[in-house]
C-alpha cells in the first residue's frame, strides 16, 4: 500500500497507525497499533474497525463513519470529551485519535493516528488528587488563620474594652494633619505637669517618716491625688471624643427637675472653686423637662468648670435658666479672662486652646464635647466674650413640658 521509502516509517512509527477504507475494513496497520489492540497481523485484517471501538458507542459508530466519508476532513477527535479504545480482550484505555485520509486507484481510505495516553491520565489523575489535597490543605490553613484571627480579635477586644479606651479613641482619629501635632503638644504638656507633681510628692513623704509630721504627708498626698483625678479627667475627655466619633453616645430622654440637676453639677464643682467664687442661679422652670440628665449634667459641668478656671479669686459665676413652650435656655456667665474674636472662631475644634489660656490646664477637647453632646439633645451654643470681660455662653434646647395631671 506503501512506497518502499515509507515503509519503515510506517512499520516503526511509536504511535499506533490503522488504514481502514470507507466500509470500515481494516486494511493495514503498523507494527504499535497490533501490540496496542494485542491482534496479530492477519487478525486485525479479519475484523471491522467498529470492533476497537468500546461498546458504548459501537452502536453509533458506523453514523459518525459516514459522516466522516461524506465529509473527509484532518483533525484531532474527542475535543472536549474523553476517547477510549477497546483491545482485542475487551479493556478498554483512554487514548488520544487523529484522523487523516487519502485517496488511493480513487477509493477514500481512512487512517487513524492512535496514542494510548493511560499513563498521561494516571499522571492527570494523580495530579488531581495532590492539586485536591493542597486545596483541603489550604483550607485547613485558611480556617485555622481564621480561628486565630477571631481568637486574637476576641482578646484584642477584651483588652480595648478594660485597658485600651484611650488608644481605641485615638485610633478612631482619622484628621491626623494638624490634630496629631496639637495633641502631641498639648499631651506632652497637659501630663507632664501632674506626673511631675505625683513624682515630686511621693519623694517629699518619704522624709516625714515621723508622727508629728502626718500634716506635712497629708498635704502631699492631697496633692497626689488632685494631680490623679486631673489626669484622670484628661482620659475622660479622650474617651468621650472616642465614644462620640464611633457613634457609641446616644441620647436617653427622661423627665427631669431642672434646679435638682444643677445642684448635682454644683456638687461636682465645689472641690474647684477657688477662694471668694461663689455660683449665684436664677430659674424660671418650675415643671419637669424632658431631656438627657447625664448629657446634660455634663454639658453644665464642662461650661461651669471652664468658668471657674477662667476667672479670679473672689469672682462670681451667674447661672440663669428659663422654659418657655417648646425650648429651654440655660446661660452660664462669667467675669473671666475672656476670648479673642479670632479664636472664638475655633473654639469647638478638637485640641484647640485660646491664645490667653495656654498657661492654663486644658485639652482643648471640653467645648468640642459640649457642641458634640448638643447635637445629641438636638440643641444649639452661642457664645460671646470680650478679652478682659468674660464670657456667656447661651444653650438653646428643645424639650416638652412636662404632663399635667
Amino acid at each position: 500500500m506503501f512506497d518502499d521509502s515509507f515503509e519503515a516509517v510506517f512499520t516503526h512509527a511509536t504511535i499506533g497507525i490503522i488504514v481502514c477504507d470507507e466500509q470500515g475494513h481494516i486494511r493495514s496497520t503498523n507494527r504499535y497499533a497490533r501490540t496496542l489492540f494485542g491482534y496479530t497481523e492477519e487478525e486485525m485484517h479479519e475484523v471491522s474497525i467498529d470492533a476497537l471501538v468500546p461498546d458504548s458507542v459501537a452502536g453509533r459508530h458506523a453514523a459518525l463513519r459516514a459522516s466522516f466519508n461524506a465529509n473527509p476532513q484532518v483533525r484531532a477527535m474527542g475535543h472536549g470529551r474523553d476517547l477510549f479504545a477497546k483491545r482485542k480482550d475487551g479493556s478498554v484505555f483512554p487514548a488520544e485519535i487523529s484522523l487523516s485520509y487519502f485517496y488511493r486507484e480513487g477509493a477514500l481510505l481512512a487512517v487513524g493516528y492512535i496514542i494510548d495516553i493511560t499513563a498521561k491520565k494516571e499522571a492527570e489523575r494523580t495530579l488531581l488528587e495532590q492539586k485536591s489535597r493542597i486545596e483541603q490543605l489550604n483550607a485547613e490553613l485558611e480556617q485555622k488563620v481564621i480561628d486565630r484571627t477571631h481568637a486574637l480579635m476576641a482578646t484584642l477586644h477584651q483588652l480595648e474594652q478594660s485597658k485600651d479606651e484611650l488608644a481605641k479613641a485615638l485610633a478612631a482619629e482619622r484628621e491626623l494633619g494638624e490634630l496629631k501635632s496639637r495633641f502631641v503638644s498639648m499631651a506632652s504638656h497637659e501630663f507632664r505637669t501632674p506626673l511631675s507633681a505625683v513624682l515630686t510628692s511621693a519623694s517629699l513623704i518619704e522624709k516625714y517618716p515621723e508622727t508629728d509630721q502626718q500634716d506635712k504627708r497629708l498635704r502631699h498626698i492631697q496633692r497626689i491625688k488632685a494631680s490623679v483625678n486631673h489626669l484622670n479627667d484628661i482620659l475622660e475627655e479622650f474617651l468621650s471624643v472616642g465614644r462620640l466619633e464611633e457613634g457609641r453616645i446616644e441620647a436617653t430622654f427622661s423627665w427631669v427637675e431642672l434646679p435638682k440637676l444643677v445642684d448635682e453639677a454644683f456638687a461636682d464643682l465645689q472641690g474647684s472653686l477657688k477662694a471668694g467664687q461663689q455660683i449665684e442661679t436664677q430659674f424660671d422652670c418650675p415643671k419637669p423637662i424632658q431631656t438627657d440628665p447625664s448629657l446634660l449634667r455634663k454639658i453644665l459641668v464642662n461650661l461651669l468648670s471652664n468658668a471657674i478656671k477662667y476667672s479670679s479669686d473672689n469672682q462670681s459665676i451667674f447661672v440663669s435658666a428659663q422654659c418657655r413652650e417648646t425650648d429651654l435656655t440655660i446661660t452660664i456667665q462669667d467675669k473671666g479672662i475672656g476670648i479673642s474674636a479670632d479664636d472664638q472662631k475655633h473654639l469647638f475644634e478638637r485640641f484647640f486652646r485660646a491664645k490667653n489660656a495656654t498657661n492654663f490646664a486644658g485639652t482643648g477637647l471640653g467645648l468640642h464635647i459640649v457642641a458634640r453632646y448638643l447635637e445629641l439633645l438636638n440643641g444649639t451654643i452661642e457664645l460671646a466674650s470680650q478679652l478682659g470681660e468674660g464670657t456667656t455662653v447661651t444653650l438653646f434646647l428643645p424639650h416638652e413640658n412636662y404632663p399635667d395631671h
